[in-house]
């Protein structure tokens, strides 16, 4: 018989550090995208869609209820200049309030989509633990925005920068001015929705929504 080996607990491993800042952004309150009051600080974040998008449903039938099991995204917001070695005590700002304003936009400015439908989670995390905690909750709930349908957290890449290809997302979500001006892609709405459909039934949100692994 083959003796199995187990590896003692370490609380400071990178993934065991990613998964306690991804449990407590799963422990903080859920809150309309319509209805978020200005505050300081940089963290993490999971939006959460439970409206009838044919693309969606699966997503949504998971929010519904009140149970938000399934984001549709999750995202970071970090204090500027974090990218180049800023300083470590500087103060962030309200960079994830921003971040989220930001989305909310995006939201509002596009044709097929209702703000009323998004609500959000999000932790306020000093700026070492953010990349962490985000690369955990991605990996622990594939969400849809972030692995198939790109470019919902793209910014305008400005006057005379138009020249790459619309994103994804906006295919999907045909509104924002910026985006408008970008380069048409082949793919059509039609054939993203068969996609986003097919990925979901392959890669179907969690049932257990904590970050705990085996």
């Amino acid at each position: 018989m083959t003796e199995r080996k187990v590896l003692p607990f370490n609380p400071l491993d990178k993934r065991h550090l990613g998964e306690s800042v991804g449990q407590a952004m799963l422990r903080q309150p859920v809150t309309p995208m319509a209805e978020i009051a200005r505050f300081d600080g940089a963290g993490v974040y999971a939006i959460y869609y439970c409206g009838d998008f044919p693309a969606y449903e699966l997503i949504a039938d998971r929010n519904r209820g009140e149970a938000f099991s399934a984001p549709i995204y999750v995202g970071k917001a970090v204090p500027k200049g974090a990218r180049k070695g800023g300083n470590l005590e500087s103060n962030p700002g309200s960079v994830l309030y921003s971040r989220l304003m930001q989305h909310k936009r995006s939201i509002e400015e596009v044709e097929n989509l209702s703000i009323d439908d998004f609500h959000c989670r999000f932790l306020i995390v000093d700026d070492i633990w953010i990349p962490l905690g985000e690369s955990l909750l991605i990996a622990k709930f594939d969400p849809l925005w972030n692995k198939l349908i790109d470019g919902f957290g793209n910014h305008d890449p400005g006057k005379g920068r138009h020249a790459g290809l619309r994103p994804r997302w906006d295919v999907l979500h045909p509104g924002r001015p910026w985006a408008d001006r970008c380069r048409s892609r082949d793919e059509t709405a039609e054939q993203i929705i068969r996609e986003a459909r097919d990925y979901l039934r392959n890669n179907p949100p969690p049932d257990d929504t904590t970050m705990i692994t085996t």
